[in-house]
């Protein structure tokens, strides 16, 4: 078991002296490429059942009056699990984009524009 880690760590240490210090021709490190730098989307700033479900799109903000008026609180919404909404009389389709869009926005992978998108 010893032999094969000395073996592994002498490829790793002769095949590329330094995995993270790859340089571009310009001798820019690859990781402070500018592309990864680009202007960044206007996000809505108060974030709430209207404009999340308008920033989902598909025909969910269909069921916007429907949700404030049960729900109420966007951090609930946040929360609410698919049989609360199938019992509110919001379609399969439409449940699955709501949880999905909630999931992503409770890890911070997701936020509504500002602008709706033009299809």
């Amino acid at each position: 078991m010893a032999m094969v880690w000395l073996q592994l760590q002498r490829i790793i240490t002769k095949g590329d002296a330094n995995l993270f210090a790859r340089t571009l021709p310009n001798s820019t490190p690859y990781y402070y490429s500018s592309r990864f730098f680009s202007k960044s989307n206007p996000y809505v700033v108060k974030v709430g059942i209207p404009e999340f479900l308008n920033g989902i799109g598909n025909g969910v903000e269909s069921h916007v009056a429907k949700l404030e008026s049960e729900i109420g609180d966007f951090q609930k919404l946040l929360v609410t699990r698919t049989l609360k909404l199938k019992k509110l009389g919001v379609p399969c389709k439409h449940r699955k984009l709501i949880l999905k869009y909630a999931h992503k926005y409770r890890l911070g992978l997701w936020r509504p524009r500002a602008e709706p998108i033009k299809a």
